[in-house]
């Protein structure tokens, strides 16, 4: 949206194998190069080439251009014939199309096609593990209030493992230090509304969205806005980010991966919200703008 293995199995490689997308077109550019060469290499018909391509240019937009570019996509990759990469295009579509605000119908073109394409030609899973393209779907149907409809037991999974997780984080804590060594535990903040994102300096959307995190902050820390913002990297090359930024919200560090493991973080940025009572109220599942931040924190009271 990595250069440590570590990361790399957290985050993309339990991944159906073959549902990973177009190295060569740089459609998820924001992976380290350790987990690009483990890809296997797609091959493209005369028809599919050129969406994905579209796909790996999308970052390249600007926003209302990629809006466009977005439908368009989706509508392609509908009326394609049925083969493995139909699935796979949807599914890589899906993962760009939530990297800021680009509408609920752009949206439901992309959710519409995703859930086309999976009727069309089911996803092997594991027990009880539903093929992320699965995943990818629900969150969008959950989290981005999109329709869409599938009669596969892999997708009520999916539905059944987000209901779980969340409760897991409701209850979660954990203590980790900020970059001057001062020690945060989530639920020793009482009274406050705490937004938790999880970023990475080598993320193109994490990145993209800080600077709307610090106007809030600004905006809100003396009405109580917590910001803990927790990377799993070198203390020196956040320190080094951080700085050239100019960002003033705690900075977490969590170089064991424990943190992010017990949220149940497979994806980068990804931000909760907590009320003034420690309920979670509000999620996203990728890079949001400074407008779907205000309406996350209006949840939990923030307006």
């Amino acid at each position: 949206m990595k250069l440590s293995s570590a990361r790399t199995t957290a985050i993309h490689l339990w991944i159906f194998s073959t549902i990973l997308l177009v190295v060569a077109a740089g459609v998820f550019s924001s992976r380290p190069a350790a987990l690009q060469a483990q890809e296997q290499k797609i091959s493209w018909n005369a028809k599919e080439k050129p969406i994905a391509e579209g796909i790996g240019s999308l970052r390249r937009l600007t926003d209302d251009v990629r809006v466009r570019a977005t439908k368009d996509l989706a509508l392609q990759i509908r009326n394609l014939p049925v083969t493995p990469n139909k699935v796979r295009l949807a599914y890589g579509l899906a993962m760009l199309s939530t990297e800021g605000d680009f509408g609920h119908d752009t949206l439901q073109e992309v959710a519409t096609t995703l859930a086309d394409a999976l009727r069309e030609q089911p996803l092997p899973g594991k027990p009880g593990q539903p093929a992320r393209a699965y995943v990818e779907l629900a969150e969008l149907v959950r989290y981005e209030h999109v329709e869409a409809s599938l009669d596969d037991p892999q997708f009520a999974t999916a539905n059944s493992k987000m209901e779980a997780d969340n409760a897991k984080r409701e209850q979660a804590n954990f203590t980790l230090p900020d970059l001057s060594g001062k020690a945060w535990t989530l639920k020793e903040l009482p009274g406050k509304v705490v937004v938790l994102n999880f970023w990475a300096t080598w993320c193109p959307p994490c990145r993209k969205e800080m600077p709307d995190l610090e106007l809030l902050y600004q905006q809100f820390k003396d009405q109580g806005l917590v910001i803990l913002a927790v990377s799993d990297e070198e203390a020196e090359k956040v320190k080094s980010f951080i700085a050239q930024g100019k960002f003033t919200y705690p900075i977490l560090l969590d170089l064991g991966r424990k943190v992010n493991e017990l949220f149940e973080i497979e994806g980068i940025p990804k931000t909760f919200v907590y009320d003034r009572n420690g309920k979670l109220v509000a999620q996203s599942i990728d890079m949001r703008t400074r407008r779907q931040f205000l309406e996350m924190l209006a949840q939990a009271g923030l307006k």
